[in-house]
Formats: C-alpha cells, sequence, structure tokens
C-alpha cells in the first residue's frame, strides 16, 4: 500500500467533519436506525448513506440496491415503500431518529433520486419549528461518481452541497484542472480514498475553495494523516476510533 505523504495545512471548515460510514456499522448494522443513533452516542458530527428511490418515489437508505424477497432478490427501485424488509429506512425515518442538525452525506446510486432528497429535506426545513432555516438543506451533502450528473440539482436549490466523489486515477484532466472545473459548475467538495490524498493536493483543491473529503481512514494513523493534511471531511466505519483521533487532533491544536 503506498504511504500517505502528509504537508499540513489548514482546513476550508472550522473543525472536519467526522462522517460515520454506513452508520457506525463497525458496531451495528449496517444503514440501520440503530447504527445512526449510535452513531450519534459516540460522538459522530455527520452521517453517511447511499440513497435509492423506491417504485412509489421514496427515498431510502441502503448500500447495494437489493433486497430479498422471499426466495428471490428484487431492486429497490422496482418495490413500493411498503414492500421493502423493515430494517431498511427511509429519509424520513432517519430525520426522525436523529434529526436535521448533523451533515449527512448521501451517495446517489439511483439517478432519480436526487431531487426527491432535496424536496424531503425541503419539507423538513418547512416544518420545522427550530428557527435554523434551510438546516435539513444545508446539512446535506450529495455525492455522485460523475459530477456533471450534479450540476442540475444546483438549479434545484443553492443551498445543497454537492460533491465529486472519485479516485485520483479516473482524473484524467488533471487535479488543478479538475479543481477549477468544479469551482466554476459550483460543485462544493471533491471525495477521495484516503491512500490519493496527500497535503499538496489538499492545498489545491482549497485553493479553489473546494473541500477535500477522505473516505476509507478505517485505522488511526489513516485518520491522523487525513487531519494533518488539513482535510475537510472524514468517513470511517470505527465511529469510537475516529472521533477519539478526531477529539484528540483538536486538543493538540
Amino acid at each position: 500500500m503506498r504511504s500517505i505523504r502528509c504537508k499540513i495545512v489548514n482546513p476550508l471548515l472550522p473543525s472536519p467533519i467526522a462522517f460515520a460510514h454506513r452508520g457506525a456499522r463497525a458496531h451495528a448494522a449496517e444503514n440501520t436506525l440503530d447504527a445512526f443513533r449510535l452513531a450519534v452516542r459516540l460522538g459522530a458530527t455527520g452521517m453517511e448513506s447511499d440513497v435509492w428511490l423506491t417504485a412509489d418515489g421514496i427515498p431510502v437508505l441502503d448500500h447495494d440496491g437489493v433486497v430479498r424477497t422471499t426466495l428471490r432478490k428484487r431492486l429497490i427501485k422496482d418495490l413500493d415503500r411498503c414492500e421493502l424488509p423493515a430494517h431498511i429506512p427511509s429519509l424520513n425515518d432517519l430525520y426522525d431518529a436523529v434529526g436535521t442538525s448533523y451533515p449527512l452525506s448521501l451517495d446517489i446510486k439511483d439517478p432519480d433520486a436526487g431531487e426527491a432528497v432535496i424536496e424531503v429535506a425541503r419539507r423538513r426545513d418547512a416544518q420545522s419549528s427550530s428557527g435554523a432555516p434551510n438546516q435539513a438543506i444545508t446539512n446535506l451533502w450529495l455525492c455522485s461518481p460523475n459530477w456533471r450528473d450534479l450540476v442540475p440539482l444546483r438549479a434545484k436549490n443553492e443551498h445543497v452541497r454537492l460533491v465529486d466523489s472519485t479516485r485520483l486515477r479516473r482524473i484524467d484532466e488533471g487535479p488543478e484542472r479538475r479543481a477549477a472545473q468544479l469551482a466554476a459548475a459550483k460543485i462544493d467538495a471533491v471525495n477521495m480514498h484516503y491512500s490519493d490524498w496527500t497535503g499538496g493536493l489538499v492545498a489545491l483543491f482549497h485553493r479553489f475553495e473546494v473541500f477535500a473529503f477522505g473516505w476509507d481512514a478505517q485505522h488511526p494513523r489513516m485518520v491522523r494523516a487525513l487531519l494533518g493534511m488539513g482535510i475537510d471531511g472524514v468517513y470511517a466505519d470505527d465511529v469510537e476510533m475516529m472521533m477519539e483521533n478526531v477529539t484528540r487532533r483538536a486538543a493538540e491544536h
């Protein structure tokens, strides 16, 4: 495995977002309400999941988008919400369980899910009595492996955050050109595997005011390295480990 080169830079955010990957999946069944509630109790400052749209238009949280019904597997997009197993939560279920104050990173697995997610968040904000306008919307980070697919969502809401989920090897035009493209298209962040990041790359994207997120940080040294580079968001399965290192880093600085 390639070593992580570390150059100390400052994050764009006041403190990095600690995203609980599929909830606290190292401690509970992934993408369940129990996992998300546990992530909150363990101190995660953000949640992560994958979103699909059911046949009746409900955004639900599941990784693969496939469920087993009786003796065969079926796609979530072919089933109504009421036909899904009870452990698969809807986006509304998640908001009911943990509220709207946590940054929520959602991988858009269904091309039609983005608009539906924005609408659910918009309705939550309209119903909120917390006095925090657009809290659900501004805490949404919608991710796609093709950043151009995200561009139409900006017209749906100016406050939603959009994230290019990619790998360094897939950026054919080079990181600087990609950073300029994202900034011009009003894409807020780039999310790459922890091993792709260097302090220089973080600084490059920051120069274009694009947030830098690192995923799959499953060991303390990975979390510490990303934080040392000035990363703006880190994703891990083990929330307890992640928060221990995030807290330690904050205390040192």
